[in-house]
C-alpha cells in the first residue's frame, strides 16, 4: 500500500513524468523491491527526504522585539530618568519641608516625569490615534512646560536648600544630586523641544510653531507673577495696580485657552477663524501689557506707598512684566507673519 501511495503521488520525482494510475509493480516473493525499477528509486528518494531532511534544517530563528529607535525617543527616556532621580533623591534623603518652595520643586519634577511617561507609553503602544487630543500638539506642549518647570526648580532649589547650608552631610549631598539632575532634565527637555518644533515650510500643529511655544512661556511667566503677588496688599492700594492684575489675569486666561483649544483640537468651535482670533488677541495683549509695564513700577515704587515692604518681589514682578510684554510682542510679530505673509 505504501508503494502504491508513494508511486501515485510522487511519481513525478526527479523530473520523470509518471502517470497517477500507472501500472504498479508489486514486490517480489521475498518482500524486496527491485532497486532498478522506477518505483523503487522514487520510493527510496522519498524516504531519504522524509527521514534525513529534518536533520539538515537550520534551527528556527526567534523573532526579535524591536522598539522604535530615534533621537527623540532617547531624549525623552533621558528626561524621564533625570526627573525621576531628582525628585526621588530630594524626597528620600533631602529633608525637604512639606511646604513652600520645597513642595514646588518636587511638584515640578513629578509632573514632568508623569507627562513624559504618558507620552512614552502612548507612542510605544501606538495609541496616538485613539487619544481624544491632538498628538501633533500634546507632546511638545508637555516638553515645553516640563522644561520651564525643571528650569525653575533648578534655580529655586539650590537658592533655598544649598545656599547658606554649611554642614557637610548626606542631606547636602542629596540636595546637590537633585540640583544636578534637575539641570540635566532641563537640558533634555530643551533638546526635545528643539527636535520637535516645526521646521521652515512644514505644515504641523500650532503648538510646534514659534507662536505656540511663546504661548507656553507667556502662561508660565504669568504663573510666576501670580505667586509673587499672591497677597492682595501688594496691589489693592491703588487702582492702577488693580488694572495691572486684571491685565495679568485676562492675558493668562486667553493664552491658556489657546493652548487648550489647540491641544484639544477645538479651534473649529470658535465663532471666528482661528487666525483672526490670534491676531486680534495678540494686538490686545501687547497694548495691555505695555500699559502694565509702565503702570506697575510707577505706582508700586511711589515714595508715598508704604503698604508692601518686600521690594524684591515687586522688582521681580516689574522685570517679569516687561519680559511678558516682549514675549507678546514677538508672538504678535510671528502671528502676523504666519497669517498675512502666508496668505
Amino acid at each position: 500500500m505504501l508503494a502504491c501511495l508513494c508511486h501515485g503521488y510522487f511519481g513525478n520525482w526527479r523530473g520523470k513524468k509518471w502517470e497517477r494510475h500507472a501500472r504498479i509493480q508489486s514486490p517480489g516473493l521475498d518482500g524486496t523491491f527491485d532497486l532498478k525499477s522506477p518505483l523503487s528509486s522514487s520510493l527510496l528518494d522519498f524516504l531519504k527526504l522524509v527521514l534525513f531532511a529534518p536533520c539538515r534544517l537550520k534551527p528556527p530563528i526567534m523573532p526579535l522585539i524591536i522598539l522604535p529607535t530615534s533621537q527623540l525617543l532617547w531624549v525623552r527616556v533621558a528626561a524621564l530618568l533625570f526627573t525621576c532621580i531628582a525628585f526621588s533623591v530630594a524626597s528620600h534623603g533631602g529633608n525637604v519641608p512639606h511646604s513652600g518652595m520645597g513642595v514646588w520643586c518636587i511638584f515640578c519634577w513629578a509632573i514632568s516625569f508623569a507627562g513624559t511617561l504618558l507620552v512614552l507609553l502612548v507612542e510605544l503602544f501606538g495609541l496616538q490615534t485613539r487619544v481624544p487630543i491632538s498628538w501633533n500638539n500634546f507632546p511638545i506642549t508637555v516638553a515645553s512646560y516640563a522644561a520651564l518647570f525643571c528650569l525653575s526648580a533648578s534655580v529655586i532649589f539650590p537658592l533655598y536648600f544649598l545656599k547658606g547650608y554649611t554642614r557637610n552631610d548626606s542631606v547636602r549631598d542629596h540636595h546637590i544630586v537633585s540640583t544636578v539632575f534637575s539641570c540635566l532634565a532641563t537640558v533634555a527637555y530643551m533638546g526635545e523641544v528643539s527636535l520637535s518644533k516645526a521646521r521652515p515650510g512644514e505644515v504641523t500643529g500650532y503648538m510646534r510653531t514659534v507662536p505656540g511655544l511663546l504661548k507656553v512661556c507667556q502662561t508660565f511667566v504669568a504663573c510666576v507673577i501670580f505667586s509673587l503677588v499672591s497677597s492682595p496688599i501688594s496691589y489693592e492700594h491703588h487702582p492702577g495696580l488693580k488694572w495691572c492684575m486684571a491685565v495679568y489675569c485676562i492675558c493668562f486666561i486667553l493664552s491658556m485657552a489657546v493652548v487648550v483649544l489647540c491641544v484639544g483640537e477645538c479651534t473649529g468651535f470658535l465663532p471666528i477663524p482661528f487666525s483672526k482670533f490670534l491676531s486680534a488677541y495678540g494686538l490686545l495683549a501687547v497694548i495691555m501689557y505695555l500699559s502694565a509695564t509702565i503702570i506697575w513700577p510707577v505706582f508700586q515704587f511711589d515714595k508715598q506707598s508704604h503698604y508692601y515692604f518686600n521690594k524684591s518681589n515687586l522688582i521681580t514682578v516689574s522685570v517679569l512684566t516687561a519680559l511678558n510684554f516682549l514675549l507678546y510682542l514677538a508672538d504678535l510679530a510671528y502671528t502676523a507673519r504666519l497669517v498675512f505673509v502666508s496668505a
